[in-house]
């Protein structure tokens, strides 16, 4: 069977280590394998299936090297990926500068990642934010969007949760 990487226009953005991840699984290939096939440390190529390290454009050579790519691809992957994390960090301030840090109480927020977290920072502004706060949040996320995620909460600790949806998402002043 033979085995390709993904075009590097459909994986734009994602972290190089999630698709050397998914390779080595197609290819029930283990890691230490690998790192010993192109001379890298075992070490580094687990953490970067873990995402917890980049690729630098000496292992991006090797490992295009291996699996017959361009030997830029995986460094093109890491640079789409740190693009798209900043550009998420960026886009995510003017929200997160008018929301009281009380509401997130036992988070970090500077580790609030707005888009992959959504379900549970529009549950949680609906729940302790005030109107100002809302609004804000229907600025950034959209009324059809946070009307998509309502779908999936079940639950809510506030009494107030229901009565703020029907007032700040569906509009209704009852």
């Amino acid at each position: 069977m033979k085995y390709t990487l993904p075009e590097y226009h459909r994986v734009k953005g994602i972290h190089p280590g999630a698709i050397l991840k998914r390779e080595l699984k197609r290819r029930s290939l283990k890691a230490i394998v690998l790192a010993n096939s192109i001379d890298e440390y075992p070490q580094t190529i687990n953490a970067i299936t873990k995402e917890k390290r980049g690729v630098n454009p000496k292992l991006s050579i090797k490992l295009g090297n291996y699996f017959n790519v361009d030997q830029e691809y995986f460094m093109l992957l890491q640079a789409s990926f740190e693009v798209q994390k900043a550009v998420r960090k960026s886009s995510l301030n003017p929200l997160i500068e008018k929301i009281r840090k009380s509401i997130f109480w036992d988070t970090s927020f500077d580790k609030i990642d707005l888009i992959k977290h959504r379900r549970s920072i529009i549950q949680r502004i609906l729940e302790r934010g005030n109107k100002h706060e809302i609004n804000e949040l229907i600025k950034f996320y959209g009324k059809s969007s946070i009307k998509v995620e309502l779908e999936k909460i079940k639950n809510s600790i506030s009494p107030n949760f229901s009565q703020k949806i029907n007032r700040y998402v569906y509009g209704n002043t009852q």
